[in-house]
């Protein structure tokens, strides 16, 4: 089912989309991309597979629910960088430490975060984590470009930003990490993707490509 947002929360819209953001344009643009970079990733995205496996153990493909277009749950993929026990190391963790707990309730990550792996570091850092996303896209869950996939929680602290976010497929890439990554807060981040949306273009969408490539490359700034 969708995620209902608060009809209560004041300035978010609840009413449905009947096509997301950019139509068939930007959805032929999304299966063309998706297929060619799928292609060229296969190796990288094998041998990262047996990386996983090999110094970790278990499976080496991630999933967790985020929020799609018109509030669609769907099962967003990633390599996994986190130990298996993730969730158990995350809730000691909290219990332990105060300042993380505040850390996290403000920006729902860590700077310094003790359940990501060695390699997962080197993962995140160049965003090859997010390769499986891919098949997101071409399974029509995801869309190259578009704003950052959150889950349902997160969603609720979007305000009247919600309303933008659900007209959207989330991206694998977006405006948000070509302009500022983890240099920028959370409302700035809100607020960059709500920007994405209202003044969206397909040749903002070539660029935000274009520039994507580039961004990875910032280790520093990685998401």
């Amino acid at each position: 089912r969708a995620f209902d947002i608060n009809p209560r929360s004041p300035g978010i819209r609840v009413g449905r989309h009947r096509r997301p953001l950019g139509g068939r344009r930007k959805r032929m643009m999304d299966v063309t991309v998706a297929l060619i970079a799928l292609v060229l990733a296969a190796p990288v995205m094998l041998v990262i597979a047996l990386l996983i496996w090999v110094t970790d153990g278990g499976p080496a493909i991630f999933s967790h629910t985020r929020v799609g277009f018109n509030g669609k749950p769907f099962a967003c993929y990633k390599f996994r960088t986190m130990v298996a026990n993730s969730q158990q190391v995350l809730v000691d963790y909290l219990a332990s430490n105060p300042e993380a707990a505040k850390e996290w309730e403000q920006n729902w990550k860590f700077k310094n975060d003790p359940r990501i792996t060695f390699l997962g570091h080197i993962l995140r850092k160049s965003s090859l984590d997010e390769l499986p996303q891919l098949i997101n896209v071409l399974r029509g869950e995801m869309s190259c470009v578009g704003p950052r996939p959150v889950v349902p929680d997160e969603l609720q602290r979007y305000g009247a930003c919600a309303a933008d976010y659900l007209q959207a497929r989330p991206g694998l890439t977006g405006l948000w990490q070509v302009t500022g990554r983890d240099a920028v807060d959370y409302a700035s981040r809100v607020s960059i993707d709500s920007r994405y949306v209202r003044n969206w273009s397909i040749w903002a969408d070539v660029v935000i490509l274009g520039r994507t490539i580039f961004a990875v490359m910032k280790f520093d700034q990685a998401s």
